[in-house]
């Protein structure tokens, strides 16, 4: 638990105005979210949490050779973490990486079209792994990271289907090429695991630990 009694040094503004909602919980400390992904930043905002968004830290690292999936994602949400952490003293830092592996196989984001389409026709009739790993970035200057799995089983769409999907551009900046929260929806035919996981935050994991941190507490009139 974070002591409140030492008040933390105050956390540099971003370029963007904080995100304040209302919802079920407040933030008890100032927070950042260090990805500039729409899906990571709907999540915080519908927990009702203020935040700011920096989306500016460190880029991605590479996989290594036969790096398993889980030991890539904790790695790279680790970098991000603490890229922008050494940038914003005094604040709680969130970072997330998600990546699709198909047989441990780690699938990027699509070079192009023809790319997606590529990943869409592996993964088709297929079941694949979708990890998410979290790093949060505490103001006393430790750390805490976790990540969270799941299935995904896509039917067996058939070759038109995936390349309609592909030309209309969601599956561009996406891991393994498909959105489960958008159109790509129609794709899945089922999954094990956390929905949130997939879409990029395991977000159970997440208000646990902010809980358990003292970063967050039940927003009750």
């Amino acid at each position: 638990m974070i002591d409140h009694s030492t008040p933390a040094q105050p956390c540099p503004a971003d370029s963007a105005e904080p995100v304040i909602a209302a919802g079920p919980f407040r933030a008890l400390l100032p927070v950042v979210l260090a990805s500039g992904s729409p899906r990571r930043r709907e999540f915080l905002h519908s927990l009702g949490l203020s935040f700011e968004v920096y989306g500016n830290g460190a880029a991605e690292p590479e996989p290594l050779p036969v790096e398993p999936p889980t030991h890539y994602a904790r790695r790279a949400a680790a970098a991000k973490a603490a890229s922008v952490a050494a940038t914003r003293p005094g604040c709680v830092v969130i970072a997330a990486d998600t990546v699709v592996a198909l047989r441990g196989e780690i699938m990027g984001k699509p070079r192009d079209r023809a790319d997606a389409l590529r990943m869409l026709s592996r993964l088709a009739g297929h079941t694949h792994e979708v990890v998410s790993a979290c790093c949060v970035a505490l103001p006393d200057g430790t750390s805490e990271i976790f990540h969270a799995a799941t299935r995904v089983t896509m039917w067996d769409a058939p070759p038109a289907a995936l390349a309609a999907y592909a030309a209309t551009g969601e599956p561009d900046d996406k891991a393994g090429a498909y959105g489960i929260q958008g159109v790509g929806a129609f794709l899945v035919e089922s999954i094990d695991g956390s929905w949130s996981n997939v879409v990029g935050l395991p977000v159970a994991e997440l208000v646990r630990l902010l809980l358990q941190r003292g970063v967050i507490e039940p927003s009750v009139e």
